[in-house]
């Protein structure tokens, strides 16, 4: 038996090595690697694609989400509303800066923030709301753009696995003052290595993101702002720039795949729930009451499969501090015990579609 990875680049890799390797040349032959002409190119381009004015390049999906709030200002016990179920970085970003994560449980259906449990966790200090559009769906950003409005609070998107879905006519990272997008490999639009974008309408927000990721200056060695290194290098958009011409055909595959999926999953088994109009599948999430037998079950027929999340993020030992305990947001614990990520990949076949659906089955 063939193994069925849960991703495989290397399949995406041999599609596009020649156009891969002519990009990676032409900054080698340019030996410019530090910003410069193709993270401006990459920059342009990403902001078309997500229908935004401004794109500002950043060394990971992380560093997009630490300098956007960097550049709102966020100051130590300041507090950011977030999703209880995300990876760490979501919350982690906020606690880096001395400012407290707000969780708020999550909505069944979709795994996104439920917007209806935001309100009462609002406060004198709430300074933004960061919503996930997790797994590639967007969460319900009217219901939390009317909020933040009526609250005045910023809306920073966490759109790391969310590049090109749209929910009412708008494209992921376009809708709140920002959003973070991140390229690590495994992303749908990934690099070689680590990678992030931040996105915004806003001119003034992007020139402090700009500032911020080098250091704080707009000419070297004038320091106007407490920045950092949080730059994306060139060979990193060069690859991207490949890759984004080929994302669209890349997502119309992830969503054939899950198509396929519906129609050969038994009716018992948790299908992911499309509420939006164009869903990504960054993962095909599905829930199962004997999830971790399912797992085993998959690894001997030799299936990739993963848990994204084993645990939430207010349950991480990390945040203990906050004082969380078991049963504070039952939806997302509830989430962590039951879902599994099953293959997704463009390149996955019909054939390896019937053969994991066959496996769940024997479960």
């Amino acid at each position: 038996m063939d193994a069925i990875p849960l991703l495989d680049l290397k399949a995406q890799y041999a599609s596009i090595r020649d156009e891969v390797r002519e990009a990676v040349d032409r900054v080698m032959d340019s030996q410019q690697f530090i910003l410069g002409p193709e993270v401006e190119a990459l920059e342009r381009e990403v902001a078309e694609y997500c229908h935004c004015r401004y794109a500002i390049g950043v060394s990971s999906g992380t560093d997009a989400l630490l300098v956007v709030l960097m550049a709102l200002g966020l100051r130590p016990g300041d507090e950011v509303i977030t999703s209880s179920y995300s990876f760490f970085a979501t919350a982690g970003a906020i606690a880096r800066l001395g400012a407290i994560p707000v969780f708020v449980d999550i909505d069944a259906a979709t795994f996104n923030i439920d917007p209806d449990g935001i309100e009462s966790r609002i406060t004198p200090r709430t300074r933004a709301i960061l919503p996930v559009h997790l797994y590639g769906q967007m969460a319900d950003m009217d219901a939390i753009l009317e909020l933040a409005a009526k609250h005045k609070i910023a809306v920073i998107e966490d759109a790391a696995q969310a590049i090109g879905a749209e929910r009412n006519g708008h494209r992921a990272g376009s809708v709140g003052d920002a959003g973070c997008l991140s390229f690590f490999p495994s992303k749908n639009l990934g690099g070689a290595g680590d990678g992030g974008m931040v996105t915004t309408n806003d001119a003034e927000l992007a020139e402090r993101v700009r500032m911020l990721r080098n250091h704080g200056f707009k000419t070297r060695y004038y320091n106007e702002l407490l920045g950092g290194n949080f730059r994306l290098d060139a060979l990193q958009a060069a690859v991207l720039r490949v890759k984004l011409r080929h994302l669209d055909r890349w997502t119309a595959a992830r969503q054939n795949n899950a198509g396929q999926y519906r129609q050969v999953l038994a009716a018992e088994i948790g299908l992911p729930v499309e509420v939006a109009e164009r869903h990504v599948y960054n993962q095909f999430v599905i829930r199962h009451p004997r999830r971790d037998a399912l797992i085993e079950h998959l690894k001997s027929q030799r299936i990739g499969c993963d848990v994204y999340y084993p645990v939430p993020l207010h349950l991480q030992k990390c945040f203990n501090s906050l004082g969380h305990q078991t049963g504070d947001f039952p939806v997302s614990e509830r989430a962590a015990e039951e879902t599994l990520a099953l293959p997704i990949y463009p390149e996955l076949t019909t054939d390896m579609i019937r053969r994991i659906a066959c496996a769940i089955a024997q479960v």
